[in-house]
């Protein structure tokens, strides 16, 4: 084919292509026919959500209902992980508590041994025993010159040999004489008390210098020693010069046993003495305000028992505990800022009848006059006092 047939070739189909393509412009204008728009993906997902919608709406509470069922039986199953959390947390807490107390009776034998000082036998009996539970533990704070008060207390409320060893074994009450060392170890005064312990045996040897003016470390040294040594649900401080109805001590004490975090005592509040020279001067009065104030609420130093959480409290933090002039202060201040409930039992008040101790006054060779304290009858004579509290507790 030449090349003048094959532009007329070309020319024709361009021509047969502009003629079809009017001819369908033409048919698009003029007919009344109308194409249809495919419906697009995004459409048919709206109705399939508006079907789903319509669904729910049919079945109405139902479905609700259900789903609030759902959420409660959620709530209830978290709620019982959370008491379950709960529970072990406690448990734990109960673990550490009693692995910190093994540890303090650790140390306090650690520190005697290091020290030197006397070390109690009951500390050496104890060693990796295990404990016994007792009711409660009764410090009497006592001092070299206290013989004939320690007599007088053997004499009276406080059992001897195999009676003592009863009381601790069937009743669960151990009773100790409270006492440290001098400032000359192994001297006249330390001989003298290691000579009264191989007699009675009843003495609980503290890592403590003596003095007057070391009540509160001593108070401080008594609770740690002794929470590392027994474990009781009470831990008592009596004064040597009073007689303790030893039955209902532990029937008051008992009362507060299922309590946590326990201070028991005459409840006072005396005024802070600024005045240099006075008995009972705080040096520093100036914490408590302003002239004239009172001291917070705490017990009396006769007799006082606080329960084992708080001697456990006072073991492990004897280190950073501040020490007022006044060691029933003392004690008080330790449990300002926690959850301690303090029991008030006025039948541990002086001259408050009836009571659970007698007081004596000061007496020569051991006899002498006494005051009527809480219920006990009136006495001219130790002797005396000594059969009516042996008939109260037998």
């Amino acid at each position: 084919m030449t090349l003048k047939s094959r532009g007329a070739s070309f020319v024709s189909q361009k021509w047969t292509l502009f003629i079809c393509l009017c001819c369908f412009c033409a048919g698009m204008l003029f007919t009344d026919r109308m194409w249809k728009v495919p419906e697009s993906k995004g459409i048919t997902r709206t109705t399939a959500m508006d079907a789903e919608k319509l669904k729910l709406v049919s079945e109405g509470c139902g479905f609700r209902t259900l789903q609030q069922k759902e959420v409660r039986r959620d709530s209830k199953d978290i709620i019982g992980e959370v008491y379950k959390t709960h529970n072990a947390i406690q448990t734990l807490d109960k673990t550490i508590s009693n692995l910190e107390m093994e540890l303090a009776a650790a140390r306090a034998a650690q520190e005697s041994m290091l020290s030197g000082s006397p070390v109690s036998e009951d500390l050496k009996e104890t060693g990796s025993s295990a404990k016994i539970r007792y009711l409660m533990v009764v410090g009497v704070n006592t001092a070299f010159s206290s013989r004939k008060r320690r007599d007088s207390v053997r004499a009276t409320w406080m059992p001897q040999g195999e009676k003592r060893k009863k009381l601790e074994e069937e009743k669960g009450i151990i009773v100790r004489f409270v006492i440290g060392h001098s400032s000359t170890s192994g001297g006249i005064l330390d001989r003298a008390i290691e000579a009264e312990d191989r007699k009675h045996g009843d003495f609980l040897r503290l890592d403590h210098v003596e003095g007057y003016l070391e009540l509160s470390a001593k108070t401080k040294i008594y609770f740690a020693t002794a929470v590392a040594l027994w474990d009781a649900d009470f831990y008592v401080k009596v004064d040597d010069d009073v007689h303790v109805n030893i039955a209902t001590l532990g029937e008051t004490l008992v009362r507060h046993q299922k309590k946590p975090r326990v201070y028991v005592g005459c409840m006072k509040s005396g005024p802070v003495l600024s005045q240099k020279g006075v008995r009972y001067h705080e040096p520093e009065y100036w914490k408590f305000g302003e002239a004239g104030n009172k001291y917070f609420r705490h017990a009396t130093g006769q007799l006082y028992a606080i329960s084992k959480d708080l001697a456990t409290y006072i073991s492990i933090n004897r280190h950073v505990l501040h020490k007022y002039a006044n060691e029933d202060v003392s004690l008080g201040s330790w449990f300002i800022g926690l959850d301690v409930e303090h029991i008030d039992d006025r039948r541990l008040c002086c001259g408050t009848p009836p009571g659970l101790l007698i007081g004596l006054k000061r007496f020569i060779g051991g006899a002498g006059k006494v005051r009527k304290l809480y219920g006990v009858q009136h006495s001219e004579t130790t002797q005396e006092i000594s059969s009516q509290l042996r008939r109260r507790t037998s």
